[in-house]
């Protein structure tokens, strides 16, 4: 078939299984060759292909709502929404977003990038149909991994309580992002291999329904038959124990068992879940051996080998840090590593399988992580938690409350802080600084390299207290940290350009930024100092007075929100200690940033060389003119 012919997904109606088998394996080769060259999130959307058509054929979208959980699987459900003339643009600056868009299409009625978000938004949506006199169907689309999350777990407690009408279907890969860990995988496991369940509920059923009407004691004992059913057959029903219809499992590549599962689910009043069983990456070699979750998502690649174009030289960010832990660890059983469903993404295999003892994956379950650090650190551990900025946000409560609260001995490593890219708004990691800098204790860092880095980690496992080192997706720059490192003083800023006209005052990857502006300023006749603001929390207020004093104009530059940013910390120190220096911010200025190559993000949002020299002149000439009145 013509993808390219498709404007919606009505043309699905009248397909036969052997046709929609024929627009399924067109779809898989398409995703296969697109990706190569954009690269995404290929192994999702591979184990849902049958699924989305099915879905598709047999609801009636936009009337019918689909809400896809964290979004990622969300490929074909745009195909077939008219959107694939735009895949060469996927991910990319000002091009097809990877995960569900409602500026994009009507179909697209809810936008996620976090796990566990689907049930609860569709509960609200369904409760509104239900005021408004709707009758269109809900349908959340939720992983076995999501399912995971605790706010998955509120809202099924509530959706099955109030008996509320919508299918969600529940697409078992047995992976999230890498594989799926815990007692609710475990459950799902024996559920996933248990083929008899619906087959014994429906005979017991027929046959209490064949059964005379002969006084109420022998009917309610024929009901609690065959309620224990299903106790015989599965080890524990959770799903209908919960109020929740059940069907399943059900083959996720088969049309006509998605059909018959389909189609029940809609005649059903009340909540049901669909299970089905889906192989991610299915089609695609590669990405079906894949065990890890290394082809989840990434960048471009050979179609014929499943090699990643484009490999770095250094290890990435992540790579370092929790090889350093990791060293530390080794000597050390009381250091222990934590991380919520991210093993592969945060680097941290290596660590798990040396010392499997001191790891701990608690699955997608950011909350959970932090309050199990504090408590372990409050029973004498120095535990590691590494997580992405953009993931944290979903654990503020037990970091603010139980963690920097008790002035607990965690270290936090906050990976891909800053931009990301292709991931886009939901992911961008700039939020953190703003809402950690109101913590009382925590200190919070971000360094210029490895060797910075090391020196950080250094100083975090001997501090008494929470510490945090933020650090940007990427890779580090390739030096030699050396055996023996000069320790840091906390809070102790540096100086890496003299100049005495005006100061520019940045950390991590934007310091290089600032390094070449004063480069560029110096041949025009401005002296920039640049300060490596290296600890955002707590400041150097010893070089901060000095600064003060000296009346010169600053610069700040961070890749953050400046709401609550360094450059705003500065900008209040200065005021209450009555300092008159001009000040301008640079950073993100109220905006959700959207993916793209973050060079050019950067460049958009004025985090640029260019825009700091610019900015730079700008106030020495209002300084000048200033002196000039006065």
């Amino acid at each position: 078939m013509n993808l390219y012919s498709i404007e919606n997904p009505s043309f699905l109606k009248g397909k036969s299984d052997e046709e929609l088998k024929e627009l399924a394996q067109d779809i898989r080769e398409f995703l296969i060759q697109s990706c190569s060259e954009t690269g995404g999130h290929i192994g999702a959307n591979l184990g849902v292909v049958e699924l989305s058509i099915a879905l598709h054929k047999y609801f009636d979208s936009p009337s019918d709502k689909f809400l896809f959980d964290v979004g990622h699987q969300a490929y074909i459900h745009k195909i077939l929404t008219g959107r694939i003339s735009e895949f060469d643009t996927l991910r990319q600056y000002k091009g097809l977003c990877g995960f569900p868009k409602m500026r994009e299409s009507e179909h697209d009625v809810w936008e996620a990038g976090h796990s566990s978000t689907s049930l609860s938004a569709a509960m609200g949506m369904a409760k509104a149909r239900d005021i408004q006199g709707g009758a269109h169907h809900i349908v959340p689309v939720i992983g076995d991994g999501a399912l995971t999350g605790g706010m998955a777990l509120e809202a099924l407690n509530h959706i099955g309580s109030d008996r509320t009408n919508m299918t969600i279907i529940l697409n078992d890969n047995e992976m999230s992002i890498a594989p799926n860990v815990g007692a609710m995988h475990n459950m799902l496991g024996r559920m996933r291999t248990n083929t008899q369940y619906n087959r014994v509920k429906h005979d017991v059923e027929d046959f209490i329904n064949r059964l005379p009407q002969v006084g109420s004691k022998l009917r309610d004992m024929a009901d609690r038959i065959k309620d224990s059913m299903k106790y015989l057959v599965v080890n524990g029903i959770f799903f209908e124990e919960l109020g929740i219809k059940y069907i399943g499992p059900v083959d996720g590549h088969d049309f006509e068992d998605l059909a018959q599962a389909i189609k029940s689910s809609k005649d059903y009043d009340g909540p049901v879940v669909v299970h089905v069983i889906t192989k991610k990456g299915k089609g695609y070699h590669p990405a079906e051996a894949d065990k890890l979750g290394k082809w989840h998502g990434l960048g471009p690649y050979k179609i014929d080998t499943g090699e990643v174009l484009g490999s770095k030289t250094t290890p990435s960010w992540s790579e370092f840090m929790s090889n350093t832990i990791l060293e530390y660890a080794k000597e050390d059983r009381s250091i222990v590593a934590l991380t919520p469903a991210m093993p592969v993404g945060s680097k941290l295999t290596k660590f798990q399988n040396e010392l499997p003892d001191q790891f701990f994956d608690v699955g997608i379950a950011e909350q959970h992580a932090l309050t199990m650090a504090g408590g372990m650190a409050a029973s004498g551990m120095r535990p590691y938690l590494a997580i992405y900025s953009t993931f944290l946000q979903r654990g503020y409560d037990q970091l603010l409350h139980d963690v920097d609260r008790q002035n607990l001995n965690v270290l936090i490593g906050i990976d891909r802080s800053g931009l990301v890219g292709a991931d886009g708004e939901t992911h961008q990691g700039v939020f953190d600084i703003s809402f950690i800098s109101p913590l009382p204790n925590i200190v919070l860092m971000m360094p210029k390299d490895e060797v910075e880095a090391s020196q950080m980690i250094d100083l975090s496992l001997r501090h008494e207290g929470p510490a945090a080192i933020r650090y940007p997706r990427g890779n580090v720059k390739g030096l030699d940290i050396g055996e023996q490192r000069e320790p840091l003083k906390l809070g102790e800023w540096e100086e890496v350009v003299a100049g005495d006209d005006m100061a520019i005052i940045s950390f991590g990857p934007t310091l290089d930024l600032a390094i070449d502006a004063s480069a560029a300023l110096k041949k025009g006749g401005v002296d920039a100092r640049v300060i490596n603001a290296r600890f955002i929390k707590p400041l150097d207020e010893k070089m901060l007075l000095g600064l003060g004093a000296s009346s010169m104009p600053l610069v700040t530059v961070e890749e953050s929100m400046l709401a609550g940013g360094l450059g705003s910390m500065i900008a209040s120190f200065m005021a209450d200690h009555h300092f008159t220096n001009p000040l301008k911010r640079i950073g993100i200025d109220g905006e959700y940033v959207e993916h793209g190559d973050v060079n050019k993000l950067l460049e958009d949002l004025g985090i640029s060389t260019a825009n700091i020299i610019l900015q730079s002149k700008t106030l020495m000439e209002q300084t000048d003119e200033k002196e000039i009145k006065n």
